[in-house]
């Protein structure tokens, strides 16, 4: 069985890959240009992919493709519609990167209530020996006890970021579309409103594509922190960063955008240096320990389907 990896750089390049060669003869591109994909492919009986997109035209001619396997959650990089048509099995992988993802939503959370890169640039750049003050207080900065913690979506993940919030003493609030036992849910709007800690943690669907607009962020405390570690299209990109520029929001921390990487002219880049935004280049799901499992669950996947079971199957 021939597995094509087509962009294992993705995947970061300490991972051991050779687990692929116990479930098939595998053939491992560290990247794939777009006009690269149709070629690399035509003779694979499984693809394995992050962020190359698969659709029509790169999927016509991959006759002997039995299944695809992404090695991420969200899918929508991938033409399901067309592999449905064409009897091409689709798995995902879910679940791997709870923990990684929750503590990068935290650590946001918390760098940016309380300054910390400002307060460590204070010392490494010498003012604390140089002012002789045994402590520094500037800028002021606040306990999350007490406060309250708006969850978009409660799946793996806005679940263990909701304990996590509880732990340090926050009320956590949450929008889900079904409310869910032991969960203050709240509809959307009561959410942007009442926060003053957003954080989303959703997957990308007509139905949540700009789901965060302009008029949800315009309800928000100007105090809130808004939080995207889920995809950069569940939020409106221009409106954010005018928020920030215009005072309207107290922090931004953001992982996802709509375009990766975004290019000079996103309006993200104009709000790159102020001290209340945290941008991180999509990293929040790759903690090593998150990766290792993400590539076993990718091999299960792979036996399960040659044995006949159905396994993380999205198709």
């Amino acid at each position: 069985m021939k597995i094509v990896v087509l962009d294992a750089k993705t995947f970061g390049m300490d991972l051991d890959l050779s687990i692929f060669g116990e479930v098939g003869e595998p053939e491992i591109y560290t990247e794939t240009k777009p006009d690269e994909v149709s070629e690399r492919i035509r003779d694979a009986e499984v693809v394995v992919l992050n962020k190359i997109k698969l659709n029509e035209t790169n999927l016509f001619h991959a006759e002997k493709l039995k299944l695809i396997c992404v090695t991420a959650t969200g899918y929508d990089n991938i033409d399901i519609d067309y592999c449905r048509k064409k009897f091409i099995a689709v798995c995902n992988v879910r679940g791997y990167s709870t923990q990684s993802v929750a503590q990068v939503t935290l650590a946001m959370a918390l760098s940016l209530c309380t300054s910390l890169p400002q307060y460590s640039e204070y010392v490494k750049s010498g003012l604390y020996t140089q002012n002789k003050a045994a402590n520094h207080l500037e800028p002021v900065f606040h306990e999350i006890f007490g406060k309250v913690w708006g969850i978009v979506g409660l799946g793996n993940i806005g679940r263990q970021v909701a304990l996590a919030a509880r732990a340090m003493g926050c009320r956590v609030i949450a929008y889900k579309r079904m409310p869910e036992d032991g969960f203050d849910c709240v509809d959307l709007e009561t959410l942007c409103r009442e926060s003053d800690i957003i954080s989303v943690h959703l997957p990308l669907c007509e139905e949540t594509r700009n789901i965060i607009n302009k008029e949800k962020i315009a309800m928000m405390k100007k105090t809130a922190i808004f939080i995207n570690v889920a995809r950069g299209s569940v939020a409106d990109e221009k409106a954010l960063a005018l928020a920030i520029e215009h005072n309207r929001l107290g922090g931004l921390g953001i992982d996802v955008y709509e375009t990766e990487p975004f290019d000079e002219e996103h309006p993200y880049n104009r709000i790159l240096n102020n001290p209340n935004v945290c941008l991180t280049p999509h990293m929040a799901w790759g903690a090593y320990e998150a990766r290792v499992r993400c590539i076993r669950e990718v091999c299960e996947n792979i036996a399960a389907f040659y044995d006949g079971k159905i396994r993380n199957r999205v198709d």
